[in-house]
């Protein structure tokens, strides 16, 4: 792997190349033969299990996939934007539970490290996270998700001063059950503060004294992937445990995190997408009536036609939004745009499968059963759609104002 070079556009603003292009599409070429003979044939001893097999977590960390993002220096690949969507988008297309392993790794906790941790943080936890560490990112609680205003965890300053104490529960947290560390958001300040600054970041161990998991819990799909919630009494850690070694930016850190995990889902669910799509096509070839493949019949036809349109159009979207990224360009409107197109779509693409299959996409022996149940949860986590169409109405109103004054 050739390092990065780091460029400057005219803009002032930072281009990322990452990896050398030749070594990446070689990348991506073997990671496309792994998920087809390696991962799928896999997918029923995932699905009876609930849990991605120990051998195939030990082959994904040798082959590098929990330090994508990570940088070389730190024994990443040091993959860009458009590299790590790509790879996402690739690994998509077996069942969700692979990806979610290592995505909060790659996505939202290297994204808060780049963000805004310290160079001793960086050091410590890059290269936990190149050797497969398993992270997890502990923002949403019982009684708050996307509202900061609402959280109710919190950090207060240790009876010696030179830490931290946090106290709290967090929900709905991917990897929690097996997690390794977790950057969890804890209110520093009683009262809320502009920009939300009543928010800060905590690195902490999941071995910590005083931290626990509930339960996995029971979900409609994605057999493998586990959610549980994180408990926090009187959990101490080091005043270096504070990301950035300061308070009051960590819904900051989160939020641009979630750029990344909302670019990250967006690709996830056009691969996803087209894995169905794809067996939609087989099986549509295969189921005869009337005495002729159902695939001749046009209004099957048009099913198929428009799921390749709209994929099509997420895959052009996750094309831009990552190449605006990797030049440095402000990105919270169009991930945003991204994650809501790709989600939805994917959601209607399975439906459709559902119904080319007919009865048989009823049935839990056929894939179409399982592909729709496992996509419904694209359009909720990482912002939910609703969330997500105000955000983007809000930051679009702010843009006029500024114009017009």
């Amino acid at each position: 792997m050739n390092a990065p070079q780091t460029g400057q556009l005219q803009s002032g603003a930072t281009f990322n190349p990452g990896m050398d292009e030749e070594t990446f599409e070689q990348f991506a070429e073997q990671l496309e033969r792994y998920v087809r003979e390696r991962l799928i044939p896999a997918e029923p001893q995932v699905i009876e299990n609930d849990a991605v097999p120990a051998d195939i977590i030990q082959e994904m960390r040798e082959m590098g996939l929990f330090g994508l993002t990570v940088p070389e220096e730190y024994g990443g690949a040091g993959l860009n934007m458009s590299q790590y969507a790509r790879t996402v988008n690739i690994m998509a297309y077996a069942a969700p539970a692979y990806r979610s392993i290592f995505s909060i790794n790659v996505g939202m906790f290297a994204s808060a490290l780049k963000n805004g941790a310290t160079e001793d943080q960086r050091a410590e936890w890059f290269p936990k996270l190149a050797e497969g560490k398993i992270a997890c990112f502990g923002l949403t609680e019982p009684g708050s998700g996307s509202d900061s205003a609402g959280l109710q965890t919190t950090a207060r300053p240790s009876a010696d001063g030179n830490g931290w104490v946090l106290n709290g529960t967090k929900r709905y947290i991917t990897n929690a059950p097996h997690a390794d560390v977790a950057l969890i958001m804890a209110r520093t300040e009683k009262e809320n503060l502009p920009k939300n600054a009543h928010v800060s970041a905590f690195l902490v161990p999941m071995n910590a004294a005083g931290v626990s998991t509930g339960s996995p819990d029971k979900k409609m799909g994605q057999s493998g992937s586990h959610i549980s919630d994180i408990m926090l009494d009187d959990v101490e850690v080091p005043g270096e445990a504070l990301l950035g070694g300061e308070t009051g930016k960590g819904f900051r850190f989160a939020m641009q995190s979630l750029d990344n995990g909302r670019i990250s889902v967006g690709a996830t669910a056009a691969g996803y997408a087209r894995r169905a799509l794809d067996s939609a096509i087989r099986y549509a070839n295969e189921r005869k009536a009337f005495g002729e493949p159902i695939a001749n019949f046009q209004l099957i036809q048009q099913m198929l036609a428009d799921s390749e349109i709209e994929i099509y159009a997420a895959e052009a979207m996750m094309r831009d939004v990552t190449s605006r990224a990797d030049r440095g360009e402000n990105i919270l409107i169009k991930a945003a745009a991204f994650k809501v197109f790709s989600s939805e779509m994917c959601g209607r693409v399975v439906d459709r499968v559902v119904q080319v299959y007919g009865g048989a996409g009823y049935l839990a022996e056929y894939d179409a059963e399982r592909f729709y149940r496992d996509a419904r949860i694209y359009r909720i986590y990482e912002g939910t759609t609703q969330i997500l169409q105000l955000q983007i109405a809000k930051h679009m109103l702010r843009e006029w104002e500024a114009l017009n004054g």
